[in-house]
């Protein structure tokens, strides 16, 4: 077996179907959800603790767009490599759970698959599948993206 390169080098022929990988510790204090909230999402579920208390949530929540935010700082900090030539987009996102100030987030990305692109052969297409879960173990968020990687030949 050859090792591989580390994950920020690698090259489109370096990642394989199935691969997984776990990284990150990201948390969202309850202050940092109200002022993205503020700005992005003023719903008052994410900005309002005594309108929050009285909603189906109980209390202040994170916008899912926040948690994406994060989850892809988390992904360009430990698992976007250089050779990223960038993305075309998400082909589907969930918030299966909410994210409270405190959570403490994990992430878990797995290659769902991997192939040359035709069309242009400087580079490969991976789709894969991010996963974000909780200090508890809980699934709090899910996407599936495909991104374009340079090839080394």
């Amino acid at each position: 077996m050859t090792s591989k390169p580390p994950i920020k080098e690698r090259f489109f022929e370096d990642f394989d179907e199935g691969e997984t990988f776990e990284f990150g510790e990201i948390c969202l204090t309850e202050k940092e959800i109200i002022d993205f909230a503020e700005k992005y999402d003023p719903q008052p579920f994410h900005i309002d603790p005594e309108a929050a208390k009285e909603t189906i949530f109980g209390g202040i929540i994170a916008s899912g767009w926040h948690t994406g935010c994060s989850l892809m700082r988390s992904l360009v900090d430990n698992y976007v490599s250089k050779n990223s030539m960038g993305s075309p987009g998400v082909e589907q996102i969930r918030w299966p759970h909410p994210v409270r100030g405190g959570d403490i987030l994990r992430a878990k990305v797995t290659i769902v698959s991997a192939r040359r692109s035709r069309s242009k052969p400087d580079r490969g297409i991976l789709t894969s599948k991010a996963e974000l879960f909780n200090q508890e173990g809980v699934l709090v968020m899910e996407m599936t993206s495909t991104s374009f990687l340079k090839s080394r030949g």
